[in-house]
């Protein structure tokens, strides 16, 4: 069997595969699409896995070997102690390439996904071709929000506060009536996410500041915002497009999970821009 093997594209099924990191930390990945695609790899926002793809991948699929995975923290990936790093998160990525025999993939990733990218678009120049990045930001201080947000999920006797919170600033309120086919599936996944996990990634975030060294960024870049979005502002898109040399940026009517509140704009704007 090939090391870049697929699954038949089924967003009802999101069989795993696993391969532990240089760090031994396992970490979970599935891949949709014919073998003679060029590789996209889908990376996620914080405190979802890569289920949040489903609706994307079987039109990703028809023209890509679409890679997504769970971040170390979530889904079915391990959960170290500790503090993680969005070097530690990029090298995450370069590592599942190379088990895969892949030298270079184009790049989606959004919120803490986007965090990602633009790490390995300064890094790892020479392992992405097109690099989308959309709902980020490249820094989102002070640091204090973050060091209050970790001892808060920590201290916690669940995760309802922290879903509810989530989901506020997610999804505009007209899509969160209760089980909302579209927003329940988030919903239980963030129920479902690891505190640990989720505090290690809050340090990640705190611990970033990419402001200046994304201007080394050298792939071809679409910037995606949300002109409603509370968390990474369409004016952290605005930063980010006067920084990045070439960048485009597309600016939608919604909150944070664009491709989820505007899906047929979304995958017009990535297809367009990585079929360009």
């Amino acid at each position: 069997m090939s090391r870049l093997a697929s699954h038949p594209v089924n967003a009802a099924d999101n069989t795993r595969t696993f391969f532990t990191t240089g760090d031994g930390v396992r970490i979970a990945y599935r891949i949709d699409g014919p073998a003679e695609n060029p590789v996209l790899v889908l990376s996620n926002s914080i405190a979802t896995d890569l289920e949040m793809w489903d609706r994307q991948v079987p039109e990703l699929a028809e023209h890509f070997r679409v890679l997504r995975y769970d971040m170390r923290g979530h889904g079915e990936s391990g959960i170290p102690v500790g503090a993680y790093s969005i070097e530690r998160f990029g090298r995450d990525v370069l590592e599942l390439l190379d088990s895969l025999d892949v030298e270079r993939a184009h790049f989606l990733g959004l919120s803490l996904g986007g965090f990602v990218g633009q790490w390995l678009g300064i890094h790892a120049p020479e392992r992405i071709d097109r690099l989308i990045l959309s709902n980020t930001a490249s820094y989102l201080g002070p640091a204090k929000q973050w060091d209050e947000a970790i001892a808060a999920v920590l201290e916690a006797a669940d995760m309802q506060e922290t879903a509810q919170r989530f989901l506020r600033n997610w999804f505009p309120a007209r899509m969160l009536a209760p089980e909302s086919p579209i927003v329940e599936p988030f919903r239980t996944t963030l129920l479902a996410t690891d505190r640990q996990g989720l505090a290690g990634s809050y340090a990640a975030v705190r611990d970033t500041d990419m402001r200046r060294t994304i201007a080394l960024i050298t792939a071809p870049t679409l910037i995606i915002a949300g002109e409603h979005d509370p968390v990474t502002t369409a004016s952290h898109s605005e930063a980010m497009s006067a920084s990045i040399p070439g960048a485009r940026l597309v600016v939608m009517p919604a909150a944070h999970m664009t491709h989820v509140e505007f899906p047929a704009e979304f995958m017009k704007a990535v297809l367009n821009f990585l079929l360009s």
